[in-house]
């Protein structure tokens, strides 16, 4: 299972772990992913998604459909 959002493909970044002594070893920072259901009243169903964080603030502000349309997407396109 891929640890990428849906919408926005927010995935892991990678960079250093820095030591007070200045030492350095390699890290992975992964983003803040949750699993997430949302109900889609224009299908009368539930769909889950994988979703950042701020996707999830997104959505709750503009809805599921605007934020598909701010992306370039379709619900089939993120659907599980």
């Amino acid at each position: 299972m891929a640890h990428r959002c849906d919408i926005s493909k927010v995935s892991k970044q990678h960079g250093h772990r820095v030591s007070h002594a200045k030492n350095r070893r390699k890290h992975a920072f992964k983003g803040n992913i949750q699993i997430k259901k949302l109900f889609v009243p224009e299908e009368n169903r539930s769909v889950t998604l994988k979703l950042s964080t701020r996707m999830i603030r997104t959505i709750d502000k503009i809805g599921l459909t605007a934020t598909l349309k701010k992306f370039n997407l379709s619900l089939s396109d993120v659907a599980i």
